[in-house]
């Protein structure tokens, strides 16, 4: 055994706390850690230059392993490896070495963060401008990218991004037709066309993607709704219009902390004085950390999911007010759920597209991601802004009422 594989045997006896992770060392030697039991899983690692690597950069490397090959899990997957050790995580165990390196990210992370409008766009292309057919291979027939709704907790993930849809347009109280619409971070059109085809909204859905702005220009010109919504290229910060809604789905994670004040001032200057705004963004529960490094370098650089005690100081400095503010617990880890099964069954389709180490990529993407909530108290939040307090109803049973009348139930469908 190598001088580094003696080091990470060590660090893994401390770190496993929970379960049981089994590890095949490159001379083919086992070595088991943690006191039994479930969560369990093994993992076979190929090389001494592997281990060092681990050892040393653990948050970083552990993924650039999985993605090479280098880190091969046995007889099980690259989730319930993750499942252990984000489990004895869980239980307050960490890698030395990893909390040294975590600590120099946090402080760095307002820098890495800064995301200017060139930035933003280039962060955004890097994931959102694969190939289409990547994400209609394991997202919905909607194509939607963010938390789906669970409200019974059995439903699809056809049922449950229609149910964030109809959730999200309750609490934009879309009480009459002919109401704008900015959604920042439109994505591939499907909440903005939803907004249009149901509520009779005109809807200006914004992208930094250009290969979402062309599907959803496709599917609005296609649905016969190219007059009632259009989408263009355009940076938040450079819309000059005004509007009666303000919506914005899972893009509040790529502004990053330094422009939180800016990204609230904007949403209040384009909201109209009786205008009523939703964010809905992943966030995390036990308070400001920063991104795993493996996560920033390969699918969201620039991102942050947020604590609310970040985000709160600069909503409130905007002047707006903050309606009603909702956590959805585990409906992401749902999602997920759905989402890296879909992935699994179309796995032949996605390495035909692009090659083995994608699939890797996104594999350890959607298996880290479901059990980061899961396991690490991530959540999604849903803020209702307003300039004014009497921009909704008192109580929030009519968002429950606009639910169940747009359900599929009530509607027949």
């Amino acid at each position: 055994m190598s001088a580094s594989e003696g080091l990470l045997d060590g660090v893994l006896h401390r770190l496993i706390r929970t379960g049981e992770l089994g590890v095949i060392w490159p001379d083919g030697r086992t070595s088991r850690y943690g006191p039994g039991g479930e969560p369990s899983a093994r993992l076979r690692i190929a090389d001494s230059a592997t281990a060092r690597a681990i050892l040393l950069n653990p948050a970083l490397r552990f993924g650039e392993a999985y993605m090479d090959a280098k880190l091969t899990p046995v007889d099980c997957s690259i989730y319930q490896v993750l499942d252990v050790l984000l489990a004895s995580m869980g239980s307050g165990a960490a890698h030395p070495l990893a909390a040294v390196l975590d600590r120099g990210s946090f402080w760095l992370r307002r820098l890495l963060q800064w995301n200017t409008p060139h930035q933003a766009r280039r962060h955004v292309a890097h994931h959102y401008d694969l190939n289409g057919r990547l994400y209609a291979l394991f997202l919905d027939r909607d194509r939607q990218y963010s938390c789906g709704y669970f409200p019974r907790g059995d439903e699809t993930i056809e049922q449950a991004q229609a149910a964030k849809k109809r959730h999200i347009a309750a609490k934009l109280c879309l009480d009459r037709p002919e109401l704008s619409v900015l959604d920042i971070g439109c994505g591939w059109g499907g909440l903005a066309l939803h907004l249009a085809r149901e509520h009779g909204a005109l809807v200006l859905g914004i992208t930094l993607s250009s290969e979402q702005l062309q599907v959803a220009r496709d599917r609005a010109l296609a649905e016969g709704l190219d007059q009632r919504v259009r989408f263009e290229l355009l940076d938040y910060r450079a819309v000059g219009e005004s509007f009666d809604r303000v919506v914005s789905v899972g893009m509040f994670e790529h502004v990053g902390i330094p422009n939180y004040e800016t990204f609230f001032r904007t949403v209040g200057q384009r909201l109209r004085p009786d205008g009523v705004g939703l964010v809905h963004a992943i966030g995390r529960s036990e308070g400001p950390e920063e991104t795993n490094a493996w996560l920033r370098k390969y699918i969201f650089p620039g991102g942050y999911s947020p604590a609310l005690s970040e985000v709160l100081g600069p909503l409130e400095r905007s002047g707006l007010k903050l309606c009603d503010l909702e956590i959805l617990r585990l409906h992401y880890a749902e999602t997920l759920r759905h989402w890296r099964r879909r992935f699994a069954a179309n796995r032949d389709a996605i390495a035909s597209l692009y090659d083995e180490r994608l699939c890797r990529m996104f594999e350890f993407y959607l298996a880290g991601s479901e059990l980061a909530f899961r396991r690490q108290g991530h959540m999604v939040w849903q803020a209702q802004l307003a300039h004014q307090f009497d921009a909704v109803p008192l109580a929030r049973d009519y968002i429950t009422d606009a639910d169940r009348a747009t359900s599929p139930q009530s509607t027949g469908v």
